[in-house]
């Protein structure tokens, strides 16, 4: 088969298509003869080496796919060779022509959702959404803030937060990007290169904060973004874009009694109730049509390094596939 193949970490042109075998799925697990691959900015950060959680390298990146079922592993019931699914391959291995992926986080996909949407939808809506309802308990009347609010995760946080009856203000560092989440909904958008957010979040919420601050920048923005939480309030952290932030979050919470969650989607335990309700509510908002999965540019599996470079110009306003099939 062909993959994308990391030998070292480093910059974009790391991403080398090569040959490999096709993996063998072991117990509990599938292979899935890919469609998509769907591409996140966790990607980026495992190329560069700087991924929070540790991975061996050489390695084929990729931890979110879509396509057919091809095998089954031993162990593995309830599903079948030919069945149309997303998943999540928690080694990697996405950006390849076959994959192999855990049974137990399989997403059957209905007829009506393509596979595209199914490589596209699956961390960030489900980041998005158990940030929201399993991390927080978010109540209608609610306000959030959501970081980065342009990107695919922002994007989901928004629809997923209004459509519960939250308001929802977000910020954004690149002029434009802030026109889609007021399309889902929003009701402000701070772009931070003109306007202080501090100063027009406290405007927005009467001086009180808000109640839930959702952040993937990191640095400085995440320091400055308890700031304007209400006491009691809860602060999400799911990503450092722009670097490592203040080291000691106690200072941070304490002078409001907030509360901070670091937040990995890969610790919600796939076999929990919490888990097929995050599918659920997700994968029926995708089919009702008042979730939106807005797709910005399919790649070619030689073109992984130039999709990388799309992603981290901060352009995007949605998401980028790598296609290996048909």
């Amino acid at each position: 088969m062909k993959a994308v193949v990391i030998h070292a970490t480093g910059g974009p042109e790391q991403l080398v298509v090569a040959e490999l075998p096709d993996p063998v799925p072991g117990p509990g697990e599938v292979l899935v003869d890919v469609a998509y691959a769907g591409c996140n900015w966790a990607d980026t950060q495992v190329r560069m080496g700087i991924y929070p959680h540790a991975m061996t390298y050489p390695m084929v990146l990729g931890f979110e796919v879509s396509g057919t079922v091809a095998a089954l592993g031993p162990e593995v019931h309830g599903v079948a060779i030919g069945e149309r699914v997303a998943s999540f391959p928690d080694k990697g291995g996405a950006y390849a022509e076959k994959c192999v992926a855990p049974a137990a986080g399989l997403i059957k996909l209905p007829a009506d959702v393509p596979l595209d949407v199914g490589a596209a939808f699956p961390i960030q809506a489900l980041t998005a959404y158990h940030m929201l309802f399993t991390v927080y308990r978010l109540k209608p009347g609610d306000t959030v803030l959501v970081n980065a609010i342009g990107g695919g995760v922002g994007l989901m946080c928004t629809q997923l937060a209004v459509q519960a009856g939250a308001r929802v203000i977000g910020t954004t560092g690149t002029p434009g990007k802030e026109q889609r989440a007021l399309e889902y909904g929003a009701a402000r958008v701070v772009v931070t290169s003109g306007e202080d957010f501090e100063t027009a979040v406290l405007e927005f919420t009467h001086g009180k904060g808000v109640d839930l601050a959702i952040d993937s920048y990191g640095a400085t923005m995440l320091d400055r973004t308890f700031n304007v939480v209400r006491k009691l309030g809860h602060v999400i952290s799911i990503g450092e874009a722009e670097g490592q932030p203040f080291k000691n979050i106690r200072e941070r919470i304490l002078p409001r009694s907030q509360t901070f969650t670091r937040l990995h989607l890969g610790h919600v335990d796939q076999t929990s109730p919490e888990w097929k309700a995050g599918i659920d509510h997700v994968v029926s908002g995708i089919e009702q049509g008042w979730l939106k999965v807005p797709i910005e540019g399919v790649f070619a599996l030689d073109r992984a390094a130039d999709m990388h470079r799309c992603l981290e110009g901060r352009q995007v306003a949605g998401k980028l596939l790598l296609k290996a099939g048909d």
